[in-house]
């Protein structure tokens, strides 16, 4: 009887600890995926809005740097091969004042900027290994490791806007402003990347993005040559596939 109480009592207890662990398989490749990433946006900068914003202002082309974020869905195409789509948004903020230039009162004429950004891209995505390897007829057994390149393409949208107070070289006299422009042009980009495995369906993901961007600058900013909106993209966050 005591053997059997015991057997029993083991059950009882190992059963559910045993029901709750998560096997580490799925039951075939995952088809899809979601991922959220925390970006930060490295701007080139090398456009003539730019110059005469820092060359005028008490401005550096690393105020165009901005914290974002990513998201996207990936569809796969091949063990291999997804095409993933998504948006990405940063926003740029940066307080200056003119450098050569104070009001009346001896005080510094300020001024806010900035730059906002939203990319709705697609890419095609190759893996460098295997996602995973099938191990008998059921289970897929998701690789560790998974490094990653891509290319492609999207739509930009962007907005420049300067509200404070600035000099008319006319008179020199100081007025209050807001000054825009905003649109959208087209992206192009290239990708690197690896998605480290945390259980079979989640994913800790880094991610480089170089977006090659330009686009007219309008009303306000009109007579300026195009804004570039060019840089280097670097995220991470986490990838959650099924």
């Amino acid at each position: 009887m005591a053997p059997a109480i015991g057997a029993a009592f083991v059950v009882v207890v190992a059963g559910p600890a045993a029901a709750q662990e998560r096997p580490d398989f799925l039951f075939g490749q995952p088809g899809h995926s979601i991922a959220i990433r925390g970006q930060w946006n490295q701007a080139r900068a090398e456009s003539e809005v730019y110059d005469l914003v820092t060359d005028e202002l008490t401005l550096e082309k690393n105020a165009f740097n901005a914290a974002g974020i990513a998201i996207d869905v990936g569809f796969v195409l091949t063990p291999r091969v997804d095409f993933r789509t998504g948006i990405d948004f940063s926003s740029a903020f940066a307080r200056s004042e003119f450098r050569e230039f104070i009001d009346n009162e001896g005080l510094p004429v300020e001024q806010d900027t900035t730059l906002r950004q939203a990319d709705i891209v697609g890419s095609m995505v190759f893996a460098l290994m295997p996602r995973g390897r099938t191990i008998g007829q059921y289970s897929y057994i998701p690789n560790p490791v998974v490094p990653y390149v891509g290319v492609g393409g999207g739509f930009l949208w962007y907005q420049f806007e300067q509200i404070g107070d600035f000099v008319d070289f006319a008179d020199l006299a100081i007025f209050g402003a807001r000054f825009e422009s905003s649109g959208w042009t087209l992206s192009a980009h290239t990708l690197s990347g690896v998605d480290v495995r945390l259980t079979p369906n989640l994913f800790l993901t880094g991610e480089a993005r170089y977006v090659w961007a330009d686009a007219e600058l309008q009303r306000d900013y009109s007579r300026f040559d195009p804004i570039d909106l060019t840089g280097l993209r670097i995220g991470a966050g986490v990838r959650f596939v099924f």
